[in-house]
């Protein structure tokens, strides 16, 4: 998690002036839910990996307005009693979320808000930053680790991404399957091997590339990998390579690998490949890089390349080419009343009240193809009903479900054990061998469908009624 505190100026500003509000008007301490969703896919893709979860817990523990914070308050003129309400804050809301590394989908609840109006108001920016920026980062990677199979990924992308952005990315690509990072801080925060080579700068810095491959070598030697196309792959870069590996040999060390960087990777790897095995380097292994993405590394693989890791930089990290998750966070309950928001599309219509998700299993185990948005006090939804569709529904009495938001955090302290790295990515691929391969695939993937119960369907039906007829009225009395 982060090892660093973020403040609770860390926000928007209308979230500051609504509470003012609420704080004028005594409306602070009502108790309210606020959901977190989103309603598209990134990438023209069929899920998304949920990410940033340790992150935002560690944040909302210790959310707090230091005495910079208040001074600078101050000179936003707000109001004199609420600045020293700001003064005294602590988060002390209760966190219901999906397991981080979960796989989720569109429009279905996957962390929940309860707390003061205030409190769970305060945080929506705060969260939103947070979630949706590692969920599709840690999405990008887990596409690339599917089409890679028993291939590594390294994140290459610190100098490409968006300013600090860069350390969340790295996180959250090994949350999607990347094993290791060239981003030293990132590694250090989150316990990431680091990884990296050299660049085409120390190459020419040296007045030829094997001395500065000897150079290297000599300084270096253990997890030792040059960079071959700084001056011509084939005729320069690897002979070099194999000459100083050879003279590695006789120290008692071996070459890690060569890094390929331009040029046709898939071919360049094949030959690489081959001269590496002439002269008995069969254990040298190929780094592939340069503007990779998924698509790359499937077509590189497709055509028979032998690389081993790809390292990829700013596809990745940039979240290419979609840029942003469009997760949202709504108000579903205050005051102990369901809240909906009415929208002219249905699709955007929020679904009320305090709510569960139920994970529906087939026969064999796999994720079935549609989660049930239920009332929290459901505990069984038999039959299921598109949101969006009236009249289509489905009987799914039969089948297993799992209980998909779990409590994480009670009275603004975490309840459940701080997960590392490495078991959010075990738990991430474990999740998505559940899911059916026609749900992965790139080209036209099976969308994943919303469902909700029968009882939630009609509270909402029932409030969109009721909303209709306040209008009426009030246009027949205008």
């Amino acid at each position: 998690m982060l090892s660093y505190t973020l403040s609770a100026s860390y926000t928007d500003l209308y979230e500051l002036t609504m509470g003012e509000v609420y704080h004028v008007w005594k409306k602070n301490d009502v108790p309210v839910c606020f959901d977190y969703f989103f309603r598209k896919l990134p990438y023209k893709g069929g899920y998304v990996i949920f990410a940033g979860l340790e992150d935002v817990l560690h944040c909302l523990e210790t959310l707090r307005f230091t005495d910079e914070d208040i001074r600078h308050l101050q000179s936003l003129n707000f109001n004199k009693d609420y600045i020293e309400f700001l003064g005294k804050f602590r988060f002390k809301g209760t966190v219901c979320s999906v397991r981080e590394g979960e796989v989720v989908f569109p429009n279905t609840p996957i962390l929940r808000v309860q707390g003061s109006q205030f409190e769970a108001q305060l945080v929506e920016t705060l969260l939103l930053n947070i979630l949706n920026f590692e969920s599709l980062i840690a999405t990008k990677a887990a596409r690339m680790k599917y089409v890679a199979g028993n291939g590594e990924l390294s994140d290459f992308g610190l100098r490409r991404a968006q300013g600090p952005g860069g350390i969340l990315a790295a996180r959250a690509a090994a949350i999607g399957g990347f094993t290791s990072t060239s981003d030293v801080y990132a590694g250090q925060l989150y316990n990431i091997p680091v990884a990296g080579t050299m660049a085409h700068s120390f190459i020419e810095s040296f007045d030829s590339e094997l001395e500065a491959f000897r150079a290297f070598a000599k300084s270096r030697p253990d997890n030792c990998v040059f960079l071959v196309d700084t001056y011509n792959t084939l005729k320069s870069g690897i002979p070099n390579a194999i000459t100083v590996a050879k003279e590695m040999e006789q120290d008692g060390h071996n070459l890690a690998g060569i890094r390929l960087d331009s040029g046709d990777l898939a071919w360049l790897a094949k030959e690489a490949r081959r001269m590496l095995d002439e002269a008995g380097l069969h254990y040298v292994k190929i780094v592939a890089s340069n503007q990779l993405d998924e698509y790359v590394i499937k077509s590189v693989l497709e055509q028979g390349a032998p690389v081993d890791i790809f390292g990829v930089g700013t596809k990745l990290v940039t979240g290419y080419p979609d840029g942003a998750l469009d997760g949202v966070y709504k108000l579903s309950m205050a005051g102990g009343k369901p809240r909906l928001k009415i929208s002219e599309t249905i699709q955007k219509t929020t679904l009320p009240g305090v709510k569960q998700v139920l994970r529906v299993l087939d026969d064999n185990g796999q994720f079935f193809g549609a989660d049930a948005v239920v009332l929290d006090e459901e505990t069984e939804a038999d039959i299921i009903c598109n949101p969006f569709e009236p009249g289509q529904s489905l009987s799914v009495g039969k089948y297993k479900k799992e209980t998909m938001l779990v409590k994480v955090m009670e009275n603004g302290k975490r309840v459940i054990p701080e997960q590392s790295i490495t078991d959010i990515r075990a738990y991430a691929q474990k999740r998505l061998a559940l899911l059916p391969a026609e749900y992965k695939r790139f080209e036209f993937p099976h969308i994943y469908k919303t469902s909700v119960s029968k009882k939630l369907l009609d509270l909402r039906e029932k409030m969109i009624e009721e909303h209709k007829h306040h209008f009426d009225e009030n246009a027949d009395n205008s």
